[in-house]
């Protein structure tokens, strides 16, 4: 029977999902990519070169993976097509690309009503990307979104584009945001949507094959856990299951065909956008933590609030997916402080507790309680082992393990996609 390995992030994202990907691919037939848009981003650091993706899966460096846009994706054709002509300028065939022909289009007026949105929200704003992802999944579950099998038949598209651009002029009229132009909008999609049709395809029955033929096949998860939009902080979350479900859904993989599931998180903790965060630290060592991991987004550019590693909110990670490992990145990072705190609980009036919930009252108004560990943990770039690592990084990793009852399989020890000890 083939290996379906998960790739999840625990946290908020941008926890370095790509490295972890990226070794894992070695071993897989296909790599697929199930779930949200172009608001997440994978860096890969390939030969001294760096590679950001916002929807391409990560696997798609690997020549001998095919690599799946799933259903659950909702997919932005142009900045689709511009990460392919990167690729294909840097060297890379991308024959090896599939997208499924229930994945959802992003279209200009997803990412308008994106920004309207938020602009209407005042100070209430999310902090959404406005890349047009929640809009686009908003018109996915009122049925009236555009499919990948329609969007590559001019007819089809048409014929669903100019009820939908009707749709939406109404609203924008209500707004006084000036009207869609149909023609204009049709004629730039309609030769994405050729350049694209090449790669379209039944990928549920590829994958099914594939699981038939005992081929190992890896699904890596964009944002995390905690932006769930059921089990994150709502409503400070993206608009998609990045949780073990997402998989299922996104995919048309089936819950018993999974063997492993990784959640990946940093030797801290980071978050982009509005929204709790207990064990951030808006002072001096929040800023030392983000300029030590260049902690600025990889589809945004902002920079990250950053903050100590919270064992609490892991643990919920490892409940609500089921994980079965950890990938903890960034360890060469929080070595280079002097000290280190890691939160064990929360203290929520007066009461400690080790239940992380999702209520935002509960979550604004929680103090974190620590445990302290040294740092200055050296260079650690060369640790091949664990053995190899300095005695304080291995209290500190073993400390993790301990807590969570999870197993740390995967360590980052420095940018490199070679900085990596497996275990």
């Amino acid at each position: 029977m083939s290996n379906v390995n998960v790739v999840l992030g625990a946290f908020y994202g941008d926890e370095g999902k790509g490295k972890v990907i990226d070794y894992l691919s070695k071993d897989a037939k296909y790599a697929v990519r199930f779930s949200g848009g172009n608001n997440a981003g994978h860096s890969i650091e390939v030969d001294g070169k760096k590679f950001a993706f916002h929807l391409l899966p990560s696997g798609i460096l690997n020549k001998n993976i095919k690599a799946i846009l799933g259903n659950g994706v909702v997919i932005d054709p142009k900045v689709l097509l511009e990460e392919i002509s990167n690729l294909k300028a840097n060297g890379y065939k991308v024959d090896n690309l599939f997208i499924s022909e229930k994945a959802h289009v992003i279209l200009p007026y997803h990412i308008i009503f994106d920004g309207l949105l938020e602009e209407v929200r005042g100070s209430k704003k999310i902090g959404t990307t406005k890349r047009g992802i929640g809009p686009a999944y908003c018109d996915k579950f009122e049925r009236s979104g555009i499919r990948m099998e329609d969007f590559i038949v001019p007819s089809k598209f048409k014929e669903l584009l100019k009820i939908n651009v009707a749709n939406k002029n109404v609203i924008l009229k209500a707004y006084k945001y000036p009207k869609l132009r149909f023609m204009e909008i049709y004629k730039e999609y309609k030769q994405y949507a050729k350049d694209i049709k090449k790669y379209v395809c039944d990928t549920t029955t590829m994958l099914h094959n594939a699981i038939k033929k005992n081929e190992n096949i890896l699904c890596e998860g964009a944002q995390a856990t905690l932006l769930d939009i059921d089990f994150g902080s709502y409503p400070f979350v993206t608009s998609s299951n990045p949780t073990i479900g997402g998989v299922m859904t996104g995919s048309g993989i089936g819950a018993r065909y999974i063997t492993e599931v990784y959640g990946v998180i940093k030797a801290y903790s980071s978050r982009v956008g509005e929204g709790p965060f207990v064990t951030e630290q808006i002072n001096e060592i929040g800023n030392t933590i983000r300029e030590l991991g260049h902690e600025y987004g990889t589809t945004t550019k902002r920079p990250r609030r950053c903050g100590w590693l919270d064992i609490v909110a892991l643990n919920y990670a490892i409940m609500v997916n089921g994980l079965t490992g950890i990938a903890l990145n960034h360890l060469d990072t929080i070595g280079k402080l002097d000290k280190i705190k890691l939160c064990v609980a929360y203290k929520y009036k007066g009461k400690e507790t080790k239940n992380f919930r999702t209520n935002l009252d509960f979550l604004n108004n929680c103090e974190a309680v620590y445990e302290d560990f040294e740092g200055n943990f050296g260079d650690i770039s060369n640790c091949k082992t664990f053995e190899e690592l300095p005695e304080k990084a291995k209290k500190y990793v073993n400390r993790i393990e301990e807590l969570t009852n999870t197993p740390v399989k995967f360590i980052g020890t420095g940018a490199g996609r070679e900085n990596i000890i497996v275990r």
